[in-house]
C-alpha cells in the first residue's frame, strides 16, 4: 500500500446489490448502476477510496469488519433504496456510531420505509431498472459536490447525536485497520470481475459460462435474489446436460424464493419460462396452467409487460385446447384484455421524453410488436418489429421474440 493510498480517506457505502423490485411503486432497479453510474465516478473524484459493502461481505452477515468499517469510514453513503433490510441497518449503526459524515440517498419514486423527515436525503432518478446518461451525469456531479461539502464543513448528521448532544463518539485504535482495508478491496475486485465475467457471457448469449459464473457468485451470496434469479435463467437457457433437466435443475433452484406467491416481476417471469417450456416437452396441461398463473401474477401485481404479454400468450394457448368452449372463448378473451392494456401502457411509455435512454427500449418494442400481430393489426405490428431489430438485439434476443411471434 503506498504513501498515498494509506493517507486517502475511505468512503464505506452500504447498499443493495443488483436488480431489486420496489414493491411500493412495483418497478426493478439496477442498483449495480446506482453504484458504477453515479456513487463511485462521484468518491472517486472526490479523491476518496470508495469500497462497497455488499461487494465485501458475502455471507451478508454484520461482522467485527462491518462494525469496524461503519465507525472508522471517513465518510458512508447509505442508499435505502426499495427498503433493504441491511443497508437501512447498517445506516441505524454508523448514526449511533458517528455525528458527523453519512449521506442517506435514494431513488426518487421509492418510498421512505421509516421516519427520515428530518434527515436530509439526496435523490436520484431510474429509468425502471437502468439511469439515464443525463441523469447519471447531473447526479454524479451533485453527489461529489454534497461529499465535498460534507467533509469540508461537517454538521451533524445523526439523529442520535442530535437529540442526544451530550454522547460521546466511542474511539478504536487505527491496529490493523489497513491491513483489513487493503483485504476488503482485494475482495472487492475478485467479486467484481467475477459478476463482470458473468454479465459479459450473458450478453454474448453464452449461457453454460453465465450459468457458471453465477454459481460462483451465488455460493458467495445464497441469499441474494438477483444472483439466484440468474442463475436459474441462464442454467434453463443453457439445456444441459438436456433442456429437460436444465428446466428441472432451474425450477430447483428458484424454489427458495417461492415463486407462486412471490411478488418480484422477475421471479414470475423466469418461473413462468420455465413452467411454459416445460409444457412444450411434456404438454402437461397442470404446468400450462401454473405458467399462466405466474405471468398473471406477474402482470396483476405489477403491470409488468413481460409478464402480461407472455400470459396472454399462455393463455391463447390454453384456449385451443380447452374441452369446452366457454372456457375457450374466456381465455382468448382474456389474453386480448392483457394486450390491450399492454398497448395502452407501453404507448405512454414510447412518447416519455426520456425513453431513448432507456435499456429496455429493444423489449418494449418487440412486446408491441407481438401484442399488434395477436391483435391482427399487422401495419403496427411491423412498425414496432423493424424498431425492434433497429436496436441490434443479440442473437438470443432475436430467438426469443420469434418463439413468442410465433
Amino acid at each position: 500500500m503506498t504513501s498515498d493510498s494509506t493517507q486517502q480517506k475511505l468512503c464505506f457505502v452500504v447498499m443493495g446489490f443488483g436488480k431489486k423490485t420496489d414493491y411500493p411503486s412495483g418497478r426493478t432497479l439496477d442498483l449495480d448502476a446506482t453504484y458504477e453510474e453515479i456513487i463511485q465516478p462521484a468518491v472517486e473524484s472526490a479523491n476518496l477510496r470508495c469500497i462497497r459493502a455488499n461487494e465485501i461481505f458475502h455471507s451478508g452477515i454484520i461482522d467485527e469488519k462491518m462494525y469496524d468499517m461503519l465507525l472508522r469510514a471517513d465518510l458512508v453513503i447509505a442508499d435505502i433504496s426499495t427498503g433493504n433490510v441491511n443497508a437501512v441497518y447498517e445506516l441505524g449503526v454508523r448514526h449511533a456510531l458517528r455525528p458527523f459524515s453519512t449521506i442517506i440517498m435514494k431513488e426518487d419514486k421509492g418510498e421512505l420505509h421509516f421516519d427520515l423527515n428530518h434527515v436530509s436525503t439526496f435523490r436520484y432518478e431510474h429509468l425502471e431498472t437502468d439511469i439515464g446518461s443525463k441523469e447519471a451525469r447531473r447526479a454524479t456531479s451533485a453527489l461529489k459536490k454534497l461529499i465535498e461539502e460534507t467533509l469540508n464543513k461537517p454538521q451533524k448528521d445523526s439523529p442520535v447525536y442530535t437529540f442526544l448532544p451530550n454522547l460521546i463518539q466511542p474511539a478504536l485504535t487505527e491496529e490493523e485497520f489497513e491491513e483489513v482495508l487493503e483485504d476488503a478491496e482485494e475482495v472487492q475486485e475478485s467479486f467484481s470481475n467475477l459478476l463482470s465475467n458473468a454479465e459479459a457471457a450473458s450478453k454474448e448469449s453464452d449461457h453454460p459460462v453465465a450459468a457458471n459464473f453465477f454459481k460462483e457468485l451465488l455460493e458467495l451470496r445464497p441469499s441474494d435474489s438477483y444472483l439466484r434469479q440468474q442463475c436459474a435463467l441462464h442454467t434453463y437457457k443453457a439445456e444441459l446436460p438436456s433442456e429437460t433437466m436444465a428446466l428441472i435443475s432451474a425450477n430447483t433452484l428458484l424454489e427458495p424464493l417461492k415463486p407462486i406467491t412471490s411478488n418480484d416481476p422477475e421471479t414470475l417471469g423466469i418461473s413462468g419460462a420455465i413452467h411454459k417450456r416445460l409444457w412444450k416437452l411434456t404438454t402437461d396441461v397442470e404446468t400450462l396452467n401454473t405458467a399462466i398463473t405466474l405471468y398473471t401474477r406477474g402482470f396483476d401485481v405489477r403491470g409488468d409487460y413481460y409478464n402480461g404479454e407472455n400470459a396472454a400468450t399462455c393463455l391463447d394457448i390454453r384456449s385451443h385446447i380447452q374441452s369446452e368452449d366457454d372456457e375457450a372463448l374466456f381465455d382468448r378473451m382474456s389474453a386480448k384484455k392483457i394486450r390491450e392494456l399492454i398497448i395502452e401502457k407501453l404507448n405512454n411509455v414510447i412518447h416519455q421524453s426520456n425513453f431513448d435512454e432507456r435499456s429496455d427500449r429493444k423489449w418494449i418494442f418487440a412486446t408491441l410488436a407481438n401484442c399488434y400481430f395477436s391483435l391482427k393489426n399487422e401495419e403496427f405490428g411491423s412498425k414496432f418489429e423493424q424498431d425492434f431489430y433497429l436496436c441490434e438485439p443479440a442473437d438470443w434476443e432475436i430467438k426469443t421474440y420469434l418463439e413468442n411471434k410465433n
